[in-house]
């Protein structure tokens, strides 16, 4: 086989197929230590938790950096416009972004796979998105979360850090509100520091 029929015939299929695993599939990948719900929300302990700290340029074109936020919770949400399951879980986010703000919580969107920020920027209109999502097209962001944090072809993925910035808590589907808000509460009860 040719190169140039495997870049005319195999990159687009392989594209393809990615596209259509990577969202709303649990995928495969290591479970992080600690328990995980029937649900298929994971959390970790406290003594085994991996820092994560994300920086880039949002849909915007504004600089943001995670550590910004350290001494709040923060909710990561990976989506893409195109993503049926996205688009679901999305009213949902932005109600218990909103109620619990006022709490210390904190989220941001990373926004993969779509080729231009306009499709995102619609989808975060569309839905009334109130907080910032990087711009990861080419899904760099993605991979650089600690080894079996997320599946980078499974989306949407939302992680959850504590307060010190370290992954506490992650889902590998959709989460409605009563999700978030299971994994949201003992978070933001946890203390300061």
């Amino acid at each position: 086989m040719s190169i140039r029929h495997l870049l005319r015939h195999g990159v687009p299929l392989l594209a393809a197929a990615l596209t259509l695993s990577a969202c709303g599939g649990e995928g495969s990948g290591s479970t992080p230590s600690g328990s995980a719900d029937s649900g298929g929300l994971s959390r970790i302990s406290p003594d085994e938790r991996k820092p994560l700290r994300l920086s880039g340029r949002t849909l915007e074109d504004t600089p943001l950096d995670t550590a910004a936020y350290r001494g709040e919770v923060v909710v990561v949400n990976i989506w893409a416009s195109q993503c049926g399951p996205c688009r679901a879980e999305a009213s949902g986010l932005t109600t218990v972004a909103e109620e619990t703000r006022a709490k210390g919580v904190r989220f941001v969107g990373i926004n993969t796979r779509d080729p231009s920020r306009e499709a995102a920027r619609a989808f975060e209109k569309k839905y009334d998105v109130p907080y910032p999502s990087l711009y990861d097209r080419m899904g760099k962001l993605v991979l650089a979360f600690p080894r079996g944090s997320v599946n980078p072809q499974a989306i949407p993925s939302t992680v959850f850090l504590d307060r010190k910035g370290r992954i506490a808590a992650r889902a590998l589907r959709p989460l409605s509100e009563a999700d978030l808000r299971k994994v949201i509460t003992p978070l933001a009860a946890e203390k300061r520091s």
